[in-house]
This record gives C-alpha cells, sequence and structure tokens, in this order.
C-alpha cells in the first residue's frame, strides 16, 4: 500500500524488462512494515544525468538502484564516491547525504563473490575470466581481486573499456595477473558472462563451449531468465553454476544497510521474494 509517508528507491535502467529487484525488495518491505517501494524507471542514456541530478530534489526519495547500462555513468555524477566504486569505475547504489550531496557505492561483486563462497567456490588463487567490462563486469572484477584471485581474463567487444579497467585493478591490486582481449575459457577456473549477451533472444554465447571445461565454475549476471542459453549449455558440460538473480538476492542485505533500512539474510529474501521471468 502506497501512502503519503511512502519512502520511494527508484530502479534505474533500460531497457527494465529484465528487472527483478522490484520482486525482491517490495515482499521485503510489506512483510517488514517498512514503508517504502522499489519503483523501476527506464531511462535512456542520454537523458540519465538529468534525471538522476532532479531525482533527488524529490524529499520522499531515499535512494536510486542504478542498473545498465548507467552504471559507469554515474561515477561522474557522485559528490563521494566509495573505494570500490573508485576502483571498478561503476556504481550501483546511490543515496543523498545529510548535506544533500551525492554518495555511490558499488555491491555487484560482493554479491557475485557471496555467492561462489557459498557454493563452496575457493577464490584464493584461482584463475578467472571475464566478458564484459561494463559496470556489473567491472565491479565483479574488483570484487574478484579482492578475493585473491591469481589471475584474472578481460574482455569487452569495446577494447577500450577492458584495458581502462586492467589499469584501474593493476594499481590496486598489483600482484595480480590480468589478460587483455581473451575470451577462451581453457584452463580458467571461474567464467563470468557480464555481457548483456542472453537478454534477448538468438544472443550468441560469449565464450566457445568446445574450450569449457567441466571443471570450470560459470557465472552469469543476465537475469532476463533464470536458466539462460549459455548457463544451460554450461550445466550440460557438466559445470557447477550461478544464476544471474544469486547476485542480487547476496547483494540486497548490502544495499539494506546502506539505504539505512533494517537489513536481512539472503536466504529470508529468497523466502518472501515473487519472482516471475
Amino acid at each position: 500500500m502506497i501512502t503519503g509517508n511512502t519512502e520511494l528507491i527508484a530502479h534505474i535502467g533500460y531497457p527494465t524488462h529484465s528487472f527483478k529487484a522490484p520482486m525482491i525488495y517490495n515482499p521485503y518491505f510489506e512483510a517488514s512494515g517498512i514503508d517504502a517501494v522499489v519503483v523501476p524507471m527506464g531511462c535512456r542514456p542520454e537523458a540519465y544525468p538529468d534525471l538522476l541530478r532532479s531525482l533527488f530534489r524529490l524529499e520522499n526519495v531515499r535512494g536510486a538502484l542504478i542498473t545498465m547500462p548507467h552504471k559507469v555513468a554515474t561515477v561522474a555524477l557522485l559528490d563521494e564516491a566509495s573505494p570500490t566504486v573508485q576502483v571498478a569505475g561503476a556504481c550501483n547504489a546511490v543515496k543523498r547525504g545529510a548535506d544533500g550531496r551525492l554518495v555511490g557505492d558499488l555491491f555487484d561483486g560482493e554479491g557475485f563473490v557471496r555467492g561462489l563462497r557459498r557454493k563452496g567456490l575457493a577464490l584464493e588463487g584461482a584463475r578467472a575470466l571475464i566478458v564484459g567490462c561494463g559496470g556489473v563486469g567491472s565491479a565483479i572484477a574488483a570484487s574478484l581481486a579482492a578475493a585473491g584471485v591469481s589471475r584474472l581474463g578481460l574482455y569487452d567487444i569495446q577494447p577500450q573499456a577492458a584495458e581502462a579497467l586492467a589499469a584501474r585493478l593493476q594499481a590496486h591490486f598489483p600482484t595480480l595477473s590480468v589478460r587483455l582481449h581473451t575470451r577462451d575459457p581453457q584452463g580458467c577456473d571461474l567464467v563470468v558472462n557480464a555481457s548483456p549477451l542472453g537478454m534477448n533472444e538468438g544472443d550468441p554465447l560469449p565464450i566457445d563451449m568446445d574450450r569449457l571445461s567441466a571443471q570450470t565454475f560459470v557465472g552469469e549476471v543476465v537475469m532476463r531468465a533464470e536458466m539462460t542459453a549459455f548457463l544451460a549449455a554450461a550445466q550440460a558440460r557438466g559445470c557447477r553454476i550461478q544464476v544471474g538473480a544469486d547476485m542480487l538476492f547476496e547483494q540486497i542485505p548490502a544495499y539494506l544497510e546502506f539505504f539505512g533500512y533494517p537489513s536481512t539474510s539472503a536466504d529470508h529474501l529468497r523466502a518472501l521474494a515473487r519472482l516471475s521471468y
């Protein structure tokens, strides 16, 4: 029930058809008696800077969840950025500070890594490959580096995005071995699709599946469907997998703390969620 006291959390991205956050946050808010609601807002890139600044002129906006394609562009719009935002060069959570300044943080990578660890994947010394070096890929790369992976392959259809991410990573993690412009999964302990491939029917797969070992763990960020074509193909080869929604569930407790709401566990959120695909 929305009232005159309801606080708004904007969920900003484009397109919005794959958004799952409202189906997780809003049942939790309802069950917990929190008078707040997450509202999807579709915004094209050219309109985004004006929208974000205007949005926080509303007194009942508690914060904003930022998703594709705006996570990288958000960094330049902040007054204060967390260390994780600075390393990854991306932001997925914005709130207004007491002084009116826009404060940003990033939780995608933390959520992704928490999910891997809960599934028993050892990350210290692991070899990983990330396809897609935009906002979510950069976040996962930063968190994997912080978790102690020894080698990280980076690929993006825009080579400069991978190169810029590699430079930021090596500035903060000088012992990390970074391989650029490769999508070859051979020899990897972990392969992550952090690209938009899979959001639309008929998208090509992000890697050559014939070179994927059954011992490799495969993770996905796309949430258009729980089992994407990429995950299905990886599972058919015997790989353990992590679905895109797992990253979301695992990071929401950190989001709730950031926005100043009572937090909870990923398992409790799963029990309450009303997901549809």
